[in-house]
C-alpha cells in the first residue's frame, strides 16, 4: 500500500511539475518533437532503402547465352549442373523463340526481326543465386562451360548500386542512434534545470524525512510525460505524412524500381517506436540527471 501511495503521489507531482515549470517543459517537448520527427524520417528512409535493396537483389539474375551450335541435351546438362549447386536458387532455360516472342511483345520495332528470315537470338539459361554476393563467382564458373557464349548480370553497375544502398541504410541507422542520444541529452538537461529550480523544495523533502526513492520517482515520471507529449506530433506526422507521400507518388519514386513500402502496418510500427523512444529515453534522461546531479 505504501508503494502504491508513493507511486500515486509521484505521478501527481510529475504532472504538477510539468505545468509548474511550463516554459522548461515546453522547451523539452519542442526539442523532443523535432528530434523524433528526424528519427521518424530516418526510420522510413532506412526501411525503404532496405526494401529497395532486397527487391533489387531478388530480381538480379545471370543471363547465360549458349553458343549457336549447342544441342538441347547439352543445355539441359548445364541446367541440371546448376540446380545441384547450393548457391543457385533456380536455373530456367529460355529458348531463342521465347526471347523473340517476348521482344516483339515489348516493342513493335522488334517485329522487324521476322524480316530477317533467321532468328539471330541465342538460347539462354536464366540463373538466380541465393545470395547476390555469389553472382560474380557463379557467373565466372558458367563462362568456363564449353557451350556458353557469355554469362552476364550487369557486373560492375550492380555492385555499385548495392553498395550505395548499403551506405544509405547504415547511414540512416547511425542517424537514428545519434538522434536518440540527442533526445536523451535534451530531456536530461531540461530535468537538470528543473532540479536546480526546485533545489529548495528537494532540501525540504529531505528534512522532513522523504526517502531517496520518493524524491527520484517524480522526476523519472516527469521525463516519461515529457517524452510522451513530445512524441504526439511526430506520430501524427508519421501516419498522415507517409500515407500522403505514398498516395501522391503512386508508391514509387522516379522509377518503379524504387518502390515505397506500403503504409500499413509500417506507419503503426514507426509510431509505436517513436512513443517508446520518447517515453523510455525521457525516463532514462531524467533518471540520469537525478542520479548525477542530486547525488542522492
Amino acid at each position: 500500500m505504501k508503494a502504491l501511495r508513493i507511486l500515486k503521489r509521484s505521478i501527481r507531482d510529475s504532472f504538477k511539475s510539468v505545468f509548474r515549470n511550463f516554459s522548461l517543459s515546453m522547451a523539452s517537448i519542442v526539442c523532443t518533437t523535432i528530434t523524433l520527427i528526424l528519427v521518424a524520417i530516418s526510420l522510413f528512409l532506412t526501411y525503404n532503402v532496405r526494401q529497395v535493396t532486397t527487391n533489387l537483389e531478388s530480381e538480379l539474375t545471370i543471363v547465360v547465352y549458349f553458343k549457336g551450335d549447342v544441342t538441347e541435351k547439352q543445355e539441359e546438362e548445364i541446367q541440371n549442373d546448376m540446380k545441384t549447386n547450393p548457391k543457385i536458387e533456380s536455373a530456367k532455360l529460355k529458348t531463342k523463340e521465347e526471347w523473340k516472342a517476348e521482344m516483339k511483345k515489348s516493342s513493335e520495332e522488334f517485329a522487324l526481326i521476322d524480316d530477317l528470315g533467321v532468328n539471330p537470338l541465342l538460347d539462354s539459361l536464366i540463373v538466380k543465386v541465393q545470395d547476390v554476393k555469389d553472382l560474380n563467382e557463379v557467373a565466372e564458373k558458367l563462362k568456363k562451360y564449353e557451350y556458353v557464349e557469355s554469362a552476364r548480370y550487369g557486373e560492375g553497375m550492380v555492385e555499385n548500386i548495392i553498395s550505395i544502398f548499403d551506405v544509405l541504410s547504415y547511414g540512416a541507422i547511425g542517424i537514428v542512434g545519434a538522434l536518440v542520444l540527442v533526445t536523451a541529452f535534451l530531456i536530461g538537461n531540461t530535468i537538470k534545470l528543473t532540479i536546480f529550480s526546485r533545489k529548495t523544495e528537494i532540501e525540504i523533502m529531505r528534512l522532513v524525512g522523504a526517502s531517496n526513492t520518493a524524491i527520484k520517482i517524480p522526476f523519472v515520471f516527469e521525463g516519461f510525460i515529457l517524452g510522451i507529449l513530445g512524441s504526439i506530433i511526430p506520430v501524427v506526422l508519421s501516419i498522415y505524412g507517409y500515407v500522403f507521400l505514398y498516395d501522391q507518388t503512386g508508391g514509387y519514386i522516379s522509377t518503379k524500381i524504387i518502390t515505397l513500402a506500403t503504409p500499413f502496418p509500417l506507419v503503426f510500427w514507426v509510431s509505436a517506436f517513436l512513443v517508446i523512444i520518447g517515453s523510455v529515453v525521457g525516463m532514462f534522461g531524467s533518471w540520469r540527471a537525478v542520479r548525477k546531479y542530486l547525488k542522492i
